[in-house]
């Protein structure tokens, strides 16, 4: 009998999507203790809410929607020009970084795009990926075919490059002597917290132009950058454009978790065996996707107006000061502690050896503090625990206390 058959690909996945397997771990706690306040650092949900720039605009876009000359239909599935010319402006030109407004693709998310960038490149490219890593890098490959078997014993898929970020190297990858295609870097780093200088990242990109790869630069957190000698985009680096794509997202910058857009550059000077990488995207997205709606993207434009960027970096700031006191509190509990300066992510070791998933259990059941086990990001997260600073001031310095409290 003829039998409709799976991308068997899926079935390789090991156990379930690392915060779906918190969350689930969360709710049986819940569940068994109702009189419990549990204190969410986990999963990097924003909490404070969109800013009055953003809501107004996005108001009058409605009131525009409501009137059939300003009614919009289908949009441009690149995104609209007034959002991509902004874009192009404040986040490229201001910095002294050449992006035309057609290199920029306006989408629903930064996991969205760096998930879907795949459909471009073909499953016999060898990925890297950091180690510990954003597990949608991971599992997309993965679902396509280029990662290859997973094993239980190593928690490595056979397929992939792993790129070790650890305590020794500064969380830094190293540039790996096997061959590798395609390269997953995200800076300021999730989980890590770690950021990259431009020394730095102008070695890889001398890397990936000698041989022929592509760095997907994932730079979701750039609007938590302090110091200024760091980069916000891989294009400040030269040669970049021949080499990079970059992800960027409003989720964490302007707080857009919930109302859903972002953006990816494909430099048009971007080619691989003979083809435009611009013109394939732009192809992938004509194809697959409607576009981000035009009240969002109203929304998005109004973080570029002077009350809208001022407003914006409020709440980023307010973020940041959330980062010093989980970084200083965990630190003085005796912890190691990395990240946090240049990150919403504080990247705390283990206490006595203790594993990832253990210690994390250990804080929801004692502490009713929810964090990320490092060790559901790779095999080198095994050990440490990440937190996160989207949560309320007196939340997270109540979560700090009772974690003190516990160690």
């Amino acid at each position: 009998m003829h039998m409709t058959t799976i991308n068997r690909n899926y079935l390789k996945l090991p156990g379930s999507y690392l915060f779906s397997e918190i969350a689930r771990r969360v709710s049986v706690y819940a569940d068994a203790n109702p009189d419990k306040k549990l204190i969410r650092l986990g999963i990097g949900d924003v909490t404070r809410p969109l800013v009055p720039a953003v809501t107004a605009a996005m108001h009058a876009a409605v009131d525009e929607m409501a009137t059939a000359e300003g009614f919009h239909g289908y949009g441009p599935e690149q995104g609209y020009d007034f959002l991509r010319e902004a874009i192009a402006a404040h986040d490229y030109h201001a910095r002294g970084v050449e992006i035309d407004p057609s290199e920029i693709f306006v989408s629903d998310g930064a996991k969205s795009d760096c998930g879907n960038i795949g459909d471009i490149f073909g499953t016999d490219n060898v990925v890297a990926v950091c180690d510990p890593v954003y597990p949608v890098y991971v599992d997309t490959n993965a679902m396509a075919g280029r990662a290859g078997d997973f094993s239980e014993e190593t928690g490595k898929w056979n397929r992939l490059v792993y790129m070790p970020c650890v305590a020794e190297n500064g969380f830094a990858p190293a540039i790996p002597e096997e061959k590798a295609d395609l390269v997953y870097l995200c800076f300021p780093n999730n989980p890590t917290g770690a950021v990259a200088t431009r020394a730095q990242l102008q070695a890889w990109v001398d890397w990936a132009n000698a041989n022929g790869s592509v760095i997907l630069f994932d730079s979701a957190y750039e609007a938590f950058i302090s110091d200024p000698e760091i980069p916000h985009t891989i294009f400040e680096i030269p040669g970049a454009k021949t080499c990079a794509i970059e992800f960027r997202s409003f989720s964490k910058t302007a707080g857009f978790t919930g109302t859903r857009c972002a953006y990816t550059v494909v430099p048009k000077a971007l080619e691989r065996d003979g083809a435009s990488l611009n013109a394939l995207w732009n192809r992938r997205q004509c194809t697959k996707f409607n576009g981000v709606p035009y009240v969002v993207q109203r929304g998005a434009a109004a973080i570029y107006t002077p009350e809208g960027h001022a407003q914006v970096m409020e709440n980023i700031a307010f973020y940041k000061r959330n980062a010093k006191v989980i970084f200083d509190g965990l630190k003085a509990a005796g912890l190691t502690v990395s990240g946090g300066e240049n990150s919403p992510y504080v990247w705390a070791k283990t206490p006595d050896g203790m594993g990832s998933w253990e210690f994390f259990d250990k804080l929801l059941h004692q502490a009713n503090v929810v964090t990320t086990p490092g060790a559901g990001f790779g095999p080198s997260g095994e050990g440490y625990i990440r937190l996160t600073a989207f949560g309320g001031a007196d939340a997270t310095v109540e979560a700090v206390e009772r974690i003190c409290k516990v160690l």
